[in-house]
């Protein structure tokens, strides 16, 4: 595509995949959600963008940037990981949602953007062949958690087609498209529904509100359910939210958590909370660290969620002694 071609949410997005998630995600959060509809949509429909375009439009920008190489990635790859940075998890599936649909995503490629129990529900009466052939065309750890929602009757079946399959042809591939939109999505979206409540969104507005309200609140809701109340708290203080600390507020809980913990907590985090955990280590402490997790076998989830829930709760502790700020919104009850 070339650069006189480009449009301007199109160049905007061709200069946030040259710089890179980090610096594109802090960008984006400068934009208000009409223009970052409009990037993320742009970004979405690129996918190949050669060197001269490039070329055209980091020099706007910068002219020492001229010579950057043609991007040829995968964009859809790159909104999402971009997104996610930007606006957390749930606000960035939302975004894409939207933006894939006025993209054009149909058929498998649709199907790949969405959650695993959701194309597990929209295949469960779909003919073996057809689940094998979708299974056949997602991403492996997509394709594996797909598998595992369906009914045990259907797996072997299911797998043994998969292992089966050799080359289809082109004319196959429309028809597994067609039968994707015509029954598969009719699935999904009659299985599908809008979640507005529950714990997790009661913690979340907690979080952002001040602790003079929210903790009496709190102490309400104890009299009331003690059981839900601990499921608010867990909620509202969960990993991820170290994402929103500063580093030095990181220094002081590692100093506060024990190697043991914190490495199995760190088995199950994702590469970003690596990273910011990482960074605020010594540089051999770090190399330690980064070695132990390439090493270690196999740990369970429920071993994983129980150090990320210890290291949290100290986290909180240190939070309400204003030795860590954990970025809620209005000061929250953490």
């Amino acid at each position: 595509m070339a650069g006189e071609a480009l449009s301007g949410p199109d160049r905007v997005a061709v200069l946030m995949m040259a710089l890179g998630e980090e610096y594109a995600a802090e960008l984006l959060k400068q934009f208000d959600p009409r223009e970052l509809h409009r990037i993320g949509a742009s970004m979405a429909s690129l996918s190949s963008v050669g060197r001269d375009a490039v070329s055209t439009v980091v020099a706007e920008f910068n002219n020492e940037l001229v010579n950057q190489n043609a991007l040829v990635i995968d964009s859809r790859d790159f909104m999402k990981n971009v997104l996610t940075r930007a606006l957390g998890r749930d606000k960035a599936k939302n975004v894409m949602d939207r933006i894939l649909n006025e993209a054009g995503a149909t058929g498998v490629e649709a199907l790949k953007w969405m959650e695993a129990q959701a194309v597990a529900a929209g295949l469960r009466r779909e003919h073996p062949q057809i689940i094998a052939l979708v299974l056949s065309y997602l991403e492996s750890a997509q394709a594996a958690e797909v598998l595992a929602l369906l009914p045990e009757t259907l797996r072997h079946d299911v797998l043994i087609r998969v292992a089966t399959l050799d080359s289809v042809p082109t004319a196959a591939i429309g028809e597994l498209n067609e039968v994707i939109e015509k029954q598969v999505m009719r699935n999904i979206n009659a299985a599908s529904s809008f979640k507005v409540g529950g714990p997790k969104r009661a913690a979340e507005i907690l979080n952002a509100i001040d602790t003079g309200i929210s903790t009496p609140l709190m102490d309400k809701i104890k009299g009331m359910d003690e059981s839900l109340a601990l499921r608010i708290e867990d909620l509202m203080v969960v990993f991820e939210h170290l994402l929103n600390a500063d580093d030095r507020g990181i220094q002081n809980l590692l100093r506060e958590v024990s190697s043991e913990t914190l490495i199995v907590a760190m088995r199950g985090a994702d590469e970003t909370i690596r990273e910011k955990i990482l960074r605020n280590m010594s540089k051999r402490a770090a190399e330690m660290m980064r070695d132990d997790l390439e090493s270690m076998g196999p740990v369970r989830l429920a071993d994983v969620e129980a150090a990320q829930k210890d290291i949290m709760t100290i986290a909180k502790r240190m939070a309400e002694a204003g030795d860590l700020n954990l970025g809620s919104g209005g000061g929250g009850y953490v």
